[in-house]
């Protein structure tokens, strides 16, 4: 039986970010700004905020900002309140605690490609303890965490749970699409596998799994198990979603549907839109862009009266 706490997580964040080049050649797509934070800031911030202990980054060569984002930095604090500027001291100096509090540590990624092997990395002495995983090209703005969500979720069934929202039928051939065997109220749905970018005639339900999964310790042995074979027969690539259809073949898996809005942030377009939503709900700049979107829509000049 699972234990029924959850204090680690992993984030992949090994991949390329090619859907954005040429803007992630030389900065990793983890770091582009939302608003006035890193992207991989807003879900470490998540994980803290929903108690999570034991973070742990997977990442690849050319990541290294994402350490020194994170890393304490004694000597620009000085400098900056030597200067007076109190309040970026304070803003360096709880980028650093907030990686002190998340016991954030970083592993390099080997093994076969896809999303499931920087999971495979991170679960090593994990014993029987369940674990998040949350992409860090996600921003989610929710009330409650949407990993404190998955959590409660966990805590309820003892089982795998993967984050679920409601789509268009037109988006369906963007997302996983679980089918659901059971709605249980409160958004939590027992589901019996995912179907990859189905067409929207074959979509199994009306939800797509988006960026979020508790992962559980038959979870991670599939992905030994289709990490196995990869070797044996080096084609294709070892897919998270593969661990837990093989595993809900047989064994109980839920969805929880996310209360909150969700910011993609992983092709231009989304980012885009998260960058742009970010800044409308500034108190600052919100009413500065407003006004830049009526005045352009009018054909006047920005900033004319």
């Amino acid at each position: 039986m699972t234990s029924s706490m959850i204090r680690r997580a992993v984030i992949p964040a090994a991949g390329l970010g090619s859907r954005l080049l040429p803007l992630t050649k030389a900065t990793p797509k983890e770091m582009l700004p939302v608003g006035d934070k890193p992207v991989i800031e807003h879900t470490v911030r998540e994980l803290v905020a929903s108690g999570i202990t034991d973070i742990t980054i997977v990442v690849s060569g050319g990541k290294s900002l994402i350490q020194d984002h994170f890393r304490p930095n004694p000597a620009l604090v000085e400098q900056l309140r030597a200067d007076g500027k109190t309040a970026y001291a304070d803003a360096v100096e709880e980028v650093a605690e907030l990686a002190r509090q998340g016991h954030i540590t970083y592993l390099d990624q080997h093994g076969p490609y896809g999303n499931g092997t920087p999971v495979l990395n991170a679960a090593r002495n994990l014993g029987d303890e369940p674990m998040l995983v949350l992409w860090p090209d996600d921003v989610f703005v929710a009330e409650v965490p949407r990993a404190q969500q998955l959590i409660r979720a966990y805590e309820a069934t003892r089982c795998p749970v993967l984050a679920v929202m409601p789509m268009a039928p037109e988006d369906s051939q963007r997302y996983g699409v679980p089918v659901v065997k059971e709605d249980l109220d409160d958004g939590l749905l027992r589901i019996t596998g995912l179907v990859e970018k189905p067409k929207p005639v074959d979509a199994p339900s009306a939800f797509a799994a988006i960026g979020g999964y508790v992962v559980t310790p038959g979870i991670i042995d599939e992905l030994r198990e289709q990490t196995r074979r990869w070797y044996e027969h080096r084609t294709g690539e070892v897919y998270l979603t593969d661990a837990v259809n093989a595993y809900a073949a047989t064994r109980a898996v839920y969805g929880q549907v996310i209360q909150g809005r969700w910011y993609d942030t992983g092709n231009p377009a989304d980012y885009l839109v998260a960058q742009f939503a970010s800044a409308l709900a500034h108190p600052e700049y919100g009413p500065l862009l407003r006004r830049l979107a009526r005045d352009l829509d009018d054909g006047s000049a920005p900033g004319s009266a």
